[in-house]
């Protein structure tokens, strides 16, 4: 008979839940010697099962009680990660009584938490997004190529490593082949993006005055290499550091109170292409997206625009 790690006022059964907690708590801090802090939250964990269950004793539970347990605390809006917490102190202690009291399995096992929900992506407004991007700068080349470059992101929802792989023009030369250019008298960039597929999507007209605003002065900088359309001012194609630098500086000097990245000018204009059109499809390939469901997140974001639209307007919405 194996012997129990048990607080000496415990039954050997394991048969009365609060003292088969009482007795496992007292393992993990002696035998385990886990924190205080941790040791807390076992039991707290345990506690709530044991109001879950009722006067059913815990070790009598089964996997389909667990499940439901499990489900009832999502009903509650428990965050995944705290479900999954519980579960793994719930796990423990039943994997206890197995060893120390005979218990013959584990209802816990093969029950998982539900998926973390994953944060929605930040976007921005769709005036802070214009303010940022139409904002003249002078005349001077760096302010030219960062219009350009904004303008670009916010009006083809470019990723950035695809903003800097751009050429002036399509090029092919010997082993060298372009996979992004622009096309100014079609209006459209080509691109090449993940999983090598490439895409066209339109360009608007204030990111093509941008566009050719740079490339009017954009040979001061042409070194060695003719070929990027963004150049840094050694005259090397710029790099995503840069551009990520650059945006974020313009935002704070213009005092938009967030965190600009190139990837929000992506998001910004997914978000808004689709608050304007409601067309999912045309996102999903302007974006270049393989599966709708990546594009799908921005629904969410165009349903949070609506409610604070109808929390700001709606007479039976205000407190």
């Amino acid at each position: 008979m194996k012997q129990t790690d048990s607080h000496p006022d415990t039954a050997q059964d394991g048969g009365n839940a609060p003292e088969s907690i009482a007795a496992y708590v007292h393992y993990l801090r002696t035998q385990r010697q886990l924190s205080a802090h941790t040791v807390r939250s076992y039991e707290l964990d345990l506690q709530e099962l044991q109001q879950l269950a009722g006067a059913q004793g815990l070790p009598q539970l089964d996997f389909a009680q667990i499940r439901r347990f499990t489900s009832q605390l999502h009903a509650r809006e428990l965050n995944a990660r705290s479900i999954a917490r519980k579960l793994s102190s719930w796990r423990g202690y039943f994997h206890w009584l197995i060893e120390q009291h005979g218990l013959e399995n584990n209802p816990v096992d093969g029950i998982r938490a539900p998926k973390k929900s994953k944060p929605l992506p930040k976007a921005l407004g769709a005036d802070d997004a214009v303010r940022l991007v139409s904002y003249q700068g002078g005349d001077q080349p760096t302010a030219l190529v960062n219009r350009a470059m904004f303008e670009l992101l916010y009006s083809s929802g470019l990723r950035v490593s695809e903003l800097t792989g751009l050429d002036i023009e399509y090029v092919q030369s010997g082993d060298y082949r372009s996979e992004g250019w622009v096309d100014l008298r079609e209006a459209e960039v080509h691109v090449t993006g993940k999983g090598n597929k490439p895409r066209i999507v339109p360009v608007g007209a204030p990111a093509i005055a941008a566009l050719r605003a740079w490339i009017a002065v954009r040979g001061q900088f042409v070194k060695t290499d003719p070929t990027p359309l963004f150049l840094s001012s050694k005259g090397t194609r710029i790099s995503s550091r840069i551009v990520q630098l650059r945006i974020k500086a313009h935002a704070q000097a213009l005092g938009i109170p967030a965190n600009v990245h190139p990837h929000m000018m992506r998001h910004s204009f997914a978000s808004h292409v689709l608050q304007s059109s409601g067309d999912l499809r045309a996102v999903q390939e302007m974006l270049g997206h393989s599966s709708i469901s990546a594009t799908q997140v921005y629904t969410a974001l165009d349903f949070q625009h609506l409610a604070k639209v109808y929390d700001a307007t709606h007479p039976r919405a205000k407190k």
